[in-house]
């Protein structure tokens, strides 16, 4: 009798690891034209660190086709952006900016202490990439948790995002103490999955020991266990692979020439009319 491998429990194993492209206030982990061909609908991801006073580069700046999500994880940000919005998040906080069919936003540190935390891009489906632009800001108090998981965006044990992306994903911000093991079971149909360590700790997972990194595992849709060593922070993300091409432009993702073109004809109009 021969034995049988039971997939279901064997460790899932990593497809790809780096640690970016360090630049002045930012590391790059991932970009639409690299990592995020393989981890669409996940497409783009910087760990930044801000000095206060110190206005990024980009400064204000447009995206079309996309969706961004900001997790503060120390200090706090000021925020603007073309829908109205305007104000700051506390560390802990969220901003949620579906692009759309065009948008321009912005942010810096607050005064008193550098911001940190994690930008990551969504590439949106057909029928959002070229809609109206929305966005939604969290008080640290406001992102629902289970266990050393917050629930940035989707759903996780029992725990749901008030902020409705429209789509099937789950971004989990996770801190884990010193030697705590944590499991993560995907969702059915979840076949893409990626973690990304922030400085400080490391992270245990699939054979490997991640540290200030970004990880690719395999498509396989099997449960993710990681091991702290020492107190750890991390983001995740899991969903169905994004079907559809990215067409790029400078600040923009979409699944098409003529969706690309759509966006960068919005961007263009509300330029026209900025009055920030």
């Amino acid at each position: 009798m021969h034995a049988v491998l039971d997939t279901q429990f064997a460790e899932r194993q990593l497809r790809q690891r780096t640690r970016g492209h360090k630049k002045a206030w930012f590391t790059r982990l991932m970009s639409p034209s690299g990592l995020g061909e393989m981890a669409k609908p996940f497409v783009f991801l910087d760990d930044f660190d801000i000095a206060p006073g110190n206005t990024p580069s980009a400064g204000l700046h447009p995206h079309s086709g996309i969706a961004t999500v900001t997790v503060v994880r120390s200090g706090a940000m000021d925020y603007v952006d073309t829908t109205g919005a305007q104000g700051t998040l506390a560390s802990g906080g969220v901003e949620w900016m579906r692009a759309g069919g065009g948008v321009w936003h912005g942010g810096a540190a607050a005064p008193g202490a550098p911001v940190r935390g994690f930008q990551l891009w969504l590439a949106l489906p057909p029928e959002q990439e070229n809609g109206p632009a929305a966005s939604t800001y969290l008080a640290p108090s406001q992102v629902p948790a289970a266990g050393p998981a917050r629930v940035v965006l989707g759903s996780y044990g029992g725990a749901t995002s008030p902020i409705d992306t429209g789509t099937e994903l789950n971004y989990l911000h996770v801190t884990l103490r010193d030697g705590e093991r944590w499991r993560y079971t995907p969702p059915a149909g979840h076949d893409i999955a990626w973690v990304a360590v922030a400085a400080g700790g490391k992270l245990h997972t699939a054979g490997a020991v991640l540290e200030q990194e970004i990880a690719l595992f395999d498509e396989s849709g099997r449960a993710l266990d990681f091991t702290a060593d020492g107190e750890t922070e991390f983001v995740l993300g899991s969903a169905p692979k994004h079907p559809h091409p990215l067409v790029l432009g400078f600040y923009s993702v979409h699944t098409s020439a003529a969706a690309l073109q759509r966006g960068e004809a919005q961007i263009e109009s509300i330029r026209k009319q900025l009055k920030f």
